[in-house]
C-alpha cells in the first residue's frame, strides 16, 4: 500500500510556482525530500496537508482522497515544521495540554517516554528551550497520537551531529515493523545517504527525480578531465565547473560513454544538487 501518492501538484505564486509535482511513498519506508532553499520542499508538505489551498493536483494518503477526509487522516498523521513557535513564555506541559486534546488517540505513556529520551523538561518554559530542543519537542508531539505517516519538514535542524545520528536511529526503529513512513525535508544530505530508502529532488518548483535512493545516485556520474575532454562530452553535461587542470561535471549515468577515458565517479546527493543548481546559473 502506498503511505502517499502525490499527483500533478500545482500552485502558483506570483514569483514561485510548483509544477507537476508527482511521487509516491511506500507504506514502511523513509524519503528523503531534498532541494535548494527555495525550491518548493516547504509549499509542497503544506500542500499535501492542505495548509496552502493548490491550483490543481490529487494527493491520497493510505489511498484516501486527503481533502474529502482531512480530519480523519490528520489523526494519523504527524508532521513537524522548523521555526514554528508556540506560546513562548507557556511551559511546555501547557502547550502539550492544548495539543492533544486534537487527537482521539493520544498516548501519554509514549510522549512521556519520548520526553525522556529526548531529555526534555515539560516544566520548561518555550523561550528556554534550545533551537535543538524545539525541534525535539515537536518531534515527540508528532510521535505521540498513533502517528502512521510522518511529514518532517527539516527535523534535524539546529541538532548537533550526535542527536542528529541518534534521530536518524529513531526513524529507522519507527519503520522497521513496516507500518509508519516518513517523509522528511533536509539540507544536510548525508543523513539521507544513511537512512533514507527512497530520495525525491525538487528544483525551482519542478520535480528533478523521485525513486529509490542507490538508483537515484547511480542514475548520475561525476567526470573529470581536461579541456579537450570537455568538448566531447559538453553538450550533454547537466552542468560542470572549470579548473587549472580541466573540469568537473555532472552527467546522466546514460549519456556517458564509459569506454572514453574520462574519468568518472558516483557523485553523492550534494553533488548532485549543486550541479544541477550550477545548471541554472549558467544559463540564466
Amino acid at each position: 500500500m502506498l503511505a502517499l501518492d502525490v499527483k500533478n501538484l500545482n500552485k502558483k505564486y506570483d514569483h514561485f510556482q510548483l509544477k507537476d509535482v508527482s511521487f509516491q511513498l511506500k507504506k514502511g519506508y523513509i524519503m528523503g525530500f531534498i532541494g535548494a532553499n527555495g525550491a518548493g520542499k516547504t509549499t509542497t508538505i503544506k500542500s499535501i496537508l492542505n495548509m496552502v489551498h493548490i491550483d490543481s493536483g490529487e494527493i491520497s494518503v493510505f489511498g484516501k482522497g486527503f481533502i474529502e477526509n482531512e480530519l480523519e487522516l490528520k489523526q494519523v498523521i504527524g508532521y513537524a515544521f522548523g521555526g514554528v513557535d508556540y506560546y513562548t513564555r507557556n511551559k511546555i506541559k501547557n502547550v502539550t495540554n492544548v495539543v492533544k486534546t486534537f487527537y482521539d488517540h493520544w498516548e501519554e505513556e509514549t510522549y512521556h517516554n519520548y520526553l525522556n529520551r529526548f531529555k526534555l523538561d515539560e516544566n520548561k518554559k518555550i523561550n528556554e528551550l534550545s533551537a535543538g530542543m524545539k525541534v525535539k519537542y515537536n518531534l515527540a508531539l508528532a510521535l505521540s497520537h498513533g502517528s502512521k505517516l510522518l511529514l518532517l519538514d527539516e527535523p534535524t535542524s539546529g541538532l548537533d551531529p550526535v542527536a542528529r545520528d541518534n534521530l536518524l536511529d529513531l526513524f529507522q526503529e519507527l519503520v522497521r515493523d513496516g507500518e509508519i513512513s516518513i517523509l522528511f525535508s533536509t539540507h544536510i544530505t548525508s543523513d539521507l545517504e544513511k537512512c533514507a530508502d527512497y530520495i525525491t529532488y525538487i528544483n525551482n518548483g519542478q520535480m528533478i527525480n523521485s525513486s529509490e535512493k542507490d538508483e537515484f545516485i547511480n542514475s548520475y556520474r561525476l567526470l573529470n578531465g581536461n579541456d579537450n575532454q570537455l568538448e566531447i562530452v559538453k553538450e550533454h553535461l547537466i552542468s560542470y565547473k572549470t579548473n587549472s587542470f580541466g573540469f568537473t561535471g555532472l552527467i546522466h549515468a546514460e549519456d556517458f560513454d564509459s569506454t572514453t577515458d574520462i574519468k568518472s565517479a558516483r557523485p553523492n546527493l550534494e553533488e548532485i544538487m549543486i550541479y544541477f543548481s550550477k545548471r541554472e546559473d549558467m544559463y540564466v
